[in-house]
């Protein structure tokens, strides 16, 4: 469905990545994990349109996007819940979710989608019309996610749900996604915590200083001496 081609990608003269190459196949959970300041966040960047890379290609169900601005990607089916929520504050729960589904393609089928994210958290159901800004943290990223759904989207990019969030809540959200996952809805997962994200993941990367230090599945990746040591405390 994605593959990510050798891309290297610049701030102005800062270079964030280097020789970046990943690939998701429809269905999979495929974490991308990483310290802080790793370029995690850039990828989903270079993925959605946001920055283009100098070097290399992205292509989403063999179409190149590297050209393409980040509202022609989410018409392509894909969808970014990014870091942070990024709501729109003085809006209601209803109308932030309403918004995610803005394209033609969405729009079509938005009160069959609006079931689906209330059957996922429907906790936003009894906020409709609540402002956003008045919401707990969970719930705000419940509507982040929710408002992603919304797009209808074949790729779904979550960047750090669990960002700032109460370990129930984090337990909360990472339920959600594994609800999504039996959903065989194509997930791209970047997070912190690197013990949820694995545990939860078919596959993943790690992610070091802009580069890509290791790759596998899940379970190969927990049982390695560099990622215990330094992402699990062990």
């Amino acid at each position: 469905m994605l593959k990510v081609s050798s891309i290297d990608v610049f701030y102005g003269a800062f270079q964030a990545l280097w020789d970046i190459s990943l690939h998701i196949d429809k269905g999979e959970l495929v974490a991308l994990v990483g310290s802080n300041g790793a370029g995690k966040t850039t990828v989903l960047r270079a993925i959605s349109g946001i920055v283009r890379p100098k070097v290399g290609s992205v292509e989403f169900l063999n179409q190149r996007l590297n050209n393409l601005p980040p509202h022609k990607a989410c018409e392509l089916g894909i969808g970014l819940i990014p870091e942070g929520r990024k709501i729109f504050p003085y809006m209601t729960t209803l109308e932030n979710l309403e918004m995610g589904a803005y394209s033609k393609r969405a729009r079509s089928e938005k009160g069959e989608t609006l079931k689906t994210v209330y059957g996922l958290f429907p906790i936003l159901k009894e906020r409709k019309s609540q402002m956003a800004s008045t919401l707990s943290g969970g719930e705000q990223q419940m509507l982040a996610i929710g408002r992603g759904l919304m797009s209808r989207p074949s790729l779904l990019m979550l960047d750090e749900p669990s960002l700032g969030l109460a370990p129930k809540l984090v337990t909360m959200i990472f339920d959600a996604i594994s609800d999504l996952k039996r959903q065989d809805v194509t997930t791209l997962l970047v997070e912190q915590s690197v013990h949820y994200a694995l545990k939860l993941a078919d596959r993943a990367y790690v992610l070091e200083t802009g580069r890509i230090a290791l790759e596998g599945s899940s379970e190969e990746l927990l049982d390695n001496p560099h990622v215990k040591k330094a992402y699990l405390g062990m």
